[in-house]
């Protein structure tokens, strides 16, 4: 019996500034049976985040610890159980989990979760049913807590995260603004997923585009960005304005420290707040909001758009496309 063979991306060195090739390596071990209480699951997708930048790096200001030099890039992703020691789990279940870049991982079954692909194409169960769809639902409704009239200001607004967000306030009675980087994405923003306004940062003024499209000021701001972005939602908040902070993607690839937000003092002057959010802290509701999101899918009250590359070898460009902002919707790397 010829042994199967599962190939690997490994962090070979802590990146500065943006992502080189030089900073992986490839590996192949032999598949081996598992041991008593063990899974082994086929990786079919792989959840491409930016999240994952800020586990290579080896820092402590994190809510997660580092990948370390030579260990397999840390990633979610979604499989097949094709061998089974596990009573809670039989070949042929289909699983999400931290199973890593890589064509087969090895799990004692914590952290693993049983999805259905007869209810969605498993991709979705890497964005919208998935982490991205998580983050948003919760960073939303229990940080940001809209309003029915309030508007709600989303960055990064055409990825899995933000295109969810929209669409969720907008199912709230919120008044929604996207900012997104070119005009397709704006397009998509408004008149597919029903944005009342988009704002294209590459070919606009964003603090002139705020005064237009929030004239009563920003009661929500869901911030996946960061840096100048965030900067000039800051001039534009409402009185008791709530700023989810979820991300910072124009920051991950600096080589000098972190831009911090120079009108940070709009919060004392409109007593707003600035709450992060770490969608891990909401894992054991994970159920709640699947089955309401699941149920707004069906209905047609929420879309859901992934972005699929194919191959495992694609992976060091497609992990580029994060930053470059190439990817249209949730991006995932169909392994097998």
């Amino acid at each position: 019996m010829t042994s199967t063979i599962n190939h690997q991306f490994k962090l070979a060195a802590r990146p500065v500034g943006t992502v080189k090739a030089s900073d992986w390596s490839r590996a192949e071990e032999a598949v081996r049976a598992p041991v008593e209480g063990e899974v082994v699951v086929q990786v079919l997708y792989l959840s491409l985040d930016p999240a994952m930048r800020g586990w290579m790096n080896d820092s402590k200001a994190s809510y997660i610890p580092p990948v370390g030099i030579n260990e397999v890039m840390r990633a979610l992703a979604v499989g097949k159980v094709t061998a089974s020691k596990n009573p809670k789990f039989a070949v042929g279940d289909h699983v999400t989990g931290l199973l890593g870049v890589q064509e087969y991982a090895y799990s004692n079954g914590q952290g693993l979760t049983k999805v259905d692909p007869k209810l969605a194409p498993l991709p979705v169960y890497l964005s919208t049913l998935g982490m991205p769809g998580m983050t948003g639902y919760f960073g939303l409704l229990e940080v940001g807590q809209p309003k029915a009239g309030d508007t709600v200001v989303v960055s990064g607004a055409a990825g899995a995260v933000g295109s969810v967000v929209g669409q969720i306030a907008k199912i709230k009675g919120a008044r929604v603004v996207g900012i997104a980087g070119g005009a397709d994405k704006c397009r998509y923003l408004v008149e597919e997923l029903g944005f009342d306004a988009a704002i294209d940062y590459k070919t606009e003024n964003v603090t002139d585009a705020l005064k237009i499209h929030c004239p009563d000021g920003v009661n929500v701001y869901f911030d996946n960005v960061g840096g100048d972005i965030l900067d000039a939602v800051l001039t534009r908040l409402a009185r008791g304005a709530r700023i989810v902070i979820c991300g910072a993607i124009s920051q991950y690839n600096n080589t000098t420290p972190v831009k911090g937000p120079a009108n940070y003092l709009a919060l004392l002057v409109q007593r707003a707040t600035m709450t992060g959010i770490v969608v891990s802290d909401y894992y054991d509701r994970a159920g709640e909001a699947a089955m309401v999101m699941a149920g707004w899918i069906q209905s047609g009250k929420l879309k859901t758009r992934e972005d699929t590359v194919n191959g495992l070898d694609a992976f060091p460009k497609a992990f580029d496309m994060l930053f470059s902002g190439a990817n249209n919707g949730k991006l995932v790397l169909k392994v097998a």
